[in-house]
């Protein structure tokens, strides 16, 4: 099973599919930044979702710099970064656009359950 309590990195489409795989495997919400390394807004909200990570091991999180995984954030629609995709078996569930803690927080949890809940923000 993927880290838990990291943001794991996918620098390329074997590593994406390796951990979306993974991913689809489990019943773990997997919270998924697709990111650019030159989005101030990104590098913002960069330390905000480690903590998420650290607080929050029964979730994955997964970031993706779109410039280095074109592909992938192509075949998901991504206009603007930082966008978070979240998937629960698989499949997307629901959208974060923006560098929004509140929301984004928010959306882990309403997909990931009560144990969420109780991290603070």
């Amino acid at each position: 099973m993927a880290e838990e309590g990291v943001v794991i990195g996918c620098h390329n489409v074997d590593q994406w599919n390796e951990q979306i795989g993974k991913h689809k495997a489990s019943q773990k919400l997997a919270v998924v930044d697709f990111t650019a390394s030159w989005c101030g807004p990104c590098r913002v909200i960069a330390p905000i979702l480690a903590d998420f990570a650290k607080k929050m091991p029964h979730v994955t999180f997964l970031k993706v710099d779109i410039d280095e995984v074109e592909t992938v954030a192509q075949e998901y629609s991504v206009e603007a970064m930082p966008t978070f995709l979240f998937f629960k078996n698989g499949e997307v569930v629901d959208k974060v656009v923006g560098a929004r803690k509140d929301d984004l927080h928010a959306c882990i949890v309403k997909h990931s359950g009560a144990a969420a809940a109780t991290a603070s923000t």
